[in-house]
């Protein structure tokens, strides 16, 4: 039941990583502070399609 999913910069809007996630346990956006190599900083990153 795990998906795909790509995290998204807030910043720049760039799509720097990705991971997995289950979709029955987590059902909101998952939000993790990460670092952007286009921004030079870490920002918060939220989840994207």
């Amino acid at each position: 039941m795990r998906e795909f999913i790509s995290l998204i910069c807030s910043e720049c809007r760039s799509k720097n990583y990705f991971t997995t996630k289950n979709k029955k346990i987590k059902k909101d956006k998952l939000q993790i502070n990460k670092y952007c190599p286009k921004c030079k900083k870490h920002t918060l990153h939220t989840e994207g399609k």
